[in-house]
């Protein structure tokens, strides 16, 4: 057993995904290794965050005043809007070069297992921006997961019931099943982006 303030740290770490006991420790102990003024900076990155990123007032992406970059910018396509589960995924999208529309997104995808339920999400916000008649295309861009299929199909009813002239596109199935937006290389996406249906 290490000592308590040691083994409180590989407990907090513990709870981010993907990290279990062993990466837990070897983190905790890389962190006991840094430098005084590195850890310093390390602690004062992760308040900052906490302190200072909002969602955006819009599409709901990560940003450091009322609206994100990308909302802000006169060049992007006002008419078209890419629904994405998470700002990663903006990010893998964007480094494809392809897209220039907006972003929405919905912070998450349904999941029953998980208890995710559609009103768990932005969803209603989504809609709310739809009825405002100034999008012409959704690109439903979830991830090809069995949850991100199940976002995507709930997500295509619920914009079609609104029986608007909005086109529905979904990306290309070049994107393997399975897969996170946020893993693939920028070419893959960037197709899937032209291919979309």
């Amino acid at each position: 057993m290490y000592p308590q303030a040691l083994e409180s740290l590989i407990e907090e770490l513990k709870k981010m995904p993907g990290i279990g006991r062993k990466s837990a420790e070897r983190i905790a102990f890389y962190i006991l290794e840094m430098p005084s003024a590195d850890v310093l900076k390390l602690s004062s990155s992760i308040q900052r965050v906490k302190k200072e990123l909002f969602h955006c007032r819009i599409c709901n992406n990560l940003s450091d005043s009322e609206l994100c970059s990308i909302c802000r910018s006169p060049s992007r396509k006002r008419t078209t809007i890419c629904v994405v589960e998470n700002p990663r995924d903006i990010e893998a999208i964007e480094k494809s070069g392809v897209y220039e529309g907006l972003y929405y997104v919905l912070w998450g995808a349904i999941s029953p297992l998980q208890g995710i339920a559609p009103e768990d999400l932005k969803i209603g916000k989504l809609i709310s921006y739809l009825r405002s008649g100034k999008i012409k295309e959704v690109i439903i861009a979830t991830n090809f997961t069995p949850e991100g299929e199940s976002t995507a199909f709930f997500l295509r009813k619920k914009i079609a019931d609104l029986k608007l002239n909005i086109k529905l596109t979904r990306l290309s199935q070049g994107i393997p099943t399975g897969s996170s937006l946020e893993y693939l290389d920028e070419a893959t996406i960037g197709r899937a982006v032209e291919l979309r249906r």
